[in-house]
């Protein structure tokens, strides 16, 4: 039986996790304060949404997560945090503003930046619509068609989020940003499920991460950024990308006549196993999802640390629920299957 789950909580990837742009909102940016009362009294989840919208006023320092991890803050939690200050709103901007093209006129510039700054997803589609029909032939649209794509994807509409990913792609086939949520948005059950071109979708896929990590490469270091700290935001990025392999991997094993496939599973294990390992912050998600494929390769042992490390990095989250449930039916599966013991 397929066991598939709905994992998306916040934004899919590493970047796509850091590349909307914090301009000013109605709120203004968290306090470390704000964020603790806030994971106390409502919890990570909603935390995680309003630091990601309203963004931090300070930057993640080892300090500072200590208290937060004290205030029983998740991986999640933290990631959102420190996606969220100062620091790493401007690297984002910086990441997604490597444009190429004609300059923008004055005005051009005025209404790109609106669409790129805009934290309200309704606001930021209506912004991005109405910038495609002002500048039909600007070198921005693509970005906007980008920014339109993530704001959809704050919505939960995959349907958009790929639609506008390769509209964007259309125009400039190197745009990163796009490469990366249109890689991990088509081996989303939302959108797989409803495809007849299944191993099509899954080879589009396949192809935009593998140009996405070829980008990866070129990434040019940000104004006073050092090795280690590039080196650190490019893994953060290609974690997002195995993982969208992965998922491709998991899918593709499930869609024979005939039984799973096993060398699209081991493939699989080996694309989360990077996703898991390349970054300091591993997604509770691509354990969950080692977990199953390991588990579906009849490596109970296997499953069950990784179905445990997702329920350690998931605390207070669904993923902390569901990997508990994997690990009580994978003792079962180990006990069936261990032949009595001789008399």
């Amino acid at each position: 039986m397929r066991i598939r789950h709905a994992l998306l909580i916040g934004v899919v990837l590493a970047l796509a996790s850091t590349v909307r742009a914090q301009g000013p909102s109605a709120s203004a940016p968290m306090t470390e304060k704000d964020v603790v009362k806030e994971l106390k009294s409502a919890g990570p989840d909603q935390l995680i949404k309003a630091v990601s919208l309203r963004g931090a006023d300070f930057d993640m320092t080892p300090e500072i997560e200590k208290r937060l991890r004290k205030a029983k803050a998740t991986d999640q939690v933290i990631q959102a945090v420190t996606s969220a200050g100062p620091k790493a709103r401007a690297a984002a901007k910086a990441a997604a503003l490597g444009m190429t093209g004609p300059p923008l006129s004055p005005a051009e510039s005025k209404d790109f930046a609106a669409v790129r700054d805009e934290l309200d997803p309704d606001k930021a589609v209506a912004l991005a619509e109405d910038f495609a029909k002002k500048y039909p032939n600007s070198s921005a649209l693509t970005y906007a068609y980008a920014f339109e794509a993530g704001a959809y994807q704050q919505k939960g509409d995959v349907e958009k989020v790929v639609d506008l990913c390769e509209k964007s792609l259309g125009l400039n086939k190197d745009n990163l940003m796009s490469l990366i949520l249109v890689s991990g948005m088509i081996p989303q059950p939302q959108y797989l499920n409803q495809r007849v071109d299944k191993e099509k979708q899954l080879t589009a896929a396949e192809s935009y991460a593998q140009d996405a990590l070829k980008l990866l490469d070129k990434v040019p270091k940000l104004p006073n950024e050092s090795d280690a700290d590039l080196a650190k935001r490019k893994a953060e990025y290609a974690a997002g990308v195995h993982s969208a392999l992965g998922m491709v991997h998991l899918d593709r094993a499930q869609l024979g006549l005939t039984g799973v496939d096993k060398d699209e599973l081991a493939k699989a294990e080996q694309e989360y196993q990077v996703a898991v390992t390349t970054t300091e912050h591993p997604d509770s998600r691509d354990y969950y999802r080692l977990g199953e494929t390991t588990a579906m390769e009849g490596k109970l042992d296997d499953a069950i640390a990784a179905f445990t490390k997702a329920g350690e990095l998931g605390q207070g989250t669904m993923i902390k629920q569901i990997a508990d449930e994997q690990i009580e039916n994978l003792k079962k599966r180990k006990a069936q299957s261990t032949p009595p013991a001789k008399p």
